[in-house]
């Protein structure tokens, strides 16, 4: 097991830039980026963050410049298939495997002192799953628009959606349709460049997602309800400082899900970001983030640095 950094981006005194490196996991090599606290000072605190399916590494760029720029060290990670990581030859996308992953990233990129997970979607479940079952992968849980009851309609209506581009774009601008149709309270970005960390152009001039066509099959209604009835017997197993952030027009967390969380997960705290879906960090990241930082505060008692410029 290895870790190399690949590749130093900025060095601009004020402004935070992650710095990429390499990990050999058991489906190939896991590539991240690692954001480092501005100045010399050591990190307020350590913070590792887990995408949702069918994302990347950088729909937290925003959140983890912030977070780095006001004194944490901020670790994101593509997960297997997913991004820059390699994707697995076996196709296999469990999210156990996941969670093996997840060890493996801790054990080679926190010696000495665990992260604050937070975890949106998959990431999330991925960090309920390894911390119910006795994992020692972070000493808290931030879920991002997720619970161990998700909506099965809502994950179906995402299965479609990733199912429906899978034989690609003919340019950016079909792709930025295709998202903004199924994501119609969300503004519409007038720049697209972002939208190339997220697809590939192949060689055939089309644009594809940047993840594995395998990892979709997972993605169905009745797969969630199986996914339900298994983490109700893991989530009471969770002991360490939990809080839920979601958007009160998410179709995969409903009021329901709230309840059912706090009723197996009574130390969890919850926050509503009005007007917001899922996901919740892209549609309204200034108040997630204050969210964030208010549970690393004060309930974790690590607060920004003081005086840190934060966006």
């Amino acid at each position: 097991m290895t870790s190399s950094e690949i590749e130093t981006r900025s060095d601009h005194p004020h402004t935070a830039e992650p710095r990429s490196f390499t990990l050999a996991g058991a489906a190939g090599m896991l590539v991240g980026d690692v954001w480092e606290p501005i100045g010399d000072a050591d990190p307020v605190d350590e913070i590792l963050m887990l995408h949702g399916g069918a994302q990347t590494r950088n729909s937290w760029n925003r959140a983890a410049r912030r977070l780095a720029t006001e004194g944490y060290r901020v670790t994101t990670m593509d997960a297997r298939g997913h991004g820059d990581s390699d994707w697995a030859e076996d196709g296999d996308y469990d999210i156990h495997r996941m969670v093996d992953d997840l060890e493996l990233i801790v054990a080679a990129r926190f010696p000495g002192r665990l992260p604050v997970l937070v975890g949106a979607s998959l990431g999330g479940l991925t960090g309920l799953l390894a911390l119910g079952t006795a994992k020692p992968v972070a000493r808290a849980l931030v879920l991002v628009d997720v619970t161990p009851k998700i909506e099965a309609k809502g994950v179906q209506r995402i299965g479609e959606f990733m199912r429906s581009g899978l034989d690609g774009f003919a340019d950016l601008e079909a792709a930025a349709e295709a998202i903004a149709a199924y994501q119609p309270g969300r503004q519409r970005p007038t720049n697209l460049d972002g939208l190339r960390k997220n697809l590939r152009q192949k060689g055939d001039g089309r644009w594809y997602w940047h993840w594995d066509p395998r990892f979709v099959a997972g993605a169905t209604g009745d797969n969630a309800e199986i996914g339900n009835d298994y983490f109700e017997g893991i989530v009471p197993h969770v002991t360490e400082p939990t809080m839920l952030i979601r958007g009160s027009r998410s179709d995969i967390v409903s009021d329901e899900s709230v309840a059912h969380l706090l009723r197996h997960l009574p130390h969890a705290y919850t926050h509503e970001v009005a007007d917001a879906g899922h996901m919740v960090a892209g549609d309204d990241n200034a108040v997630f983030l204050d969210q964030l930082e208010w549970f690393l505060a004060e309930i974790l008692g690590s607060p920004p640095r003081p005086g840190a410029r934060g966006e």
